[in-house]
C-alpha cells in the first residue's frame, strides 16, 4: 500500500481515537484490516487489556471459512466476536474502525457483530 494512503489512515485514526476509548463498561471494539485477513478484539482501554479477540485465522473459523470470499469471512468474524463477547457478559461496546471507511468487509463485521448481540 502506498505510504501517502497509510499516513491518511493513521491520521484518521488518529483523529478517531481522541473521542473514542473503551472503558470496562463499555470496551472498545477495534477492527484491523489486512489484504488477506480480518481481527476484531474488544479492549479496556483504561486496564489496558484485551477481553476477547476473533480473526480470520481463529481456530474456531479457520476451518470453516473454506472458499468463502473476505466479506463472508469478516461477517463470520464479526459474529465469533459476538459470541464471544456474550459468553463474557460483554453487551456494549464503542466501535472502532480503526480510520477504515465504514463499507464492506468493517460493515459486515459491525454488521454481524450487532445480529449477535452486540450493542454500538
Amino acid at each position: 500500500m502506498s505510504t501517502k494512503r497509510l499516513e491518511g489512515r493513521e491520521r484518521r485514526k488518529l483523529r478517531i481515537r481522541r473521542h473514542i476509548s473503551g472503558t470496562s463498561e463499555r470496551p472498545r471494539l477495534s477492527v484491523f484490516r489486512s489484504a488477506k485477513h480480518i481481527y476484531a478484539q474488544v479492549v479496556d482501554d483504561v486496564a489496558g487489556v484485551t477481553l476477547a479477540a476473533a480473526s480470520t485465522l481463529s481456530r474456531d473459523l479457520k476451518s470453516t471459512l473454506g472458499e468463502d470470499d473476505k466479506t463472508a469471512a469478516a461477517q463470520k468474524v464479526g459474529a465469533l466476536i459476538g459470541r464471544i463477547c456474550r459468553e463474557k457478559n460483554i453487551n456494549k461496546v464503542v466501535f472502532d474502525r480503526n480510520g477504515y471507511l465504514y463499507h464492506g468487509r468493517i460493515k459486515a463485521l459491525a454488521d454481524a457483530a450487532r445480529e449477535a448481540g452486540l450493542q454500538f
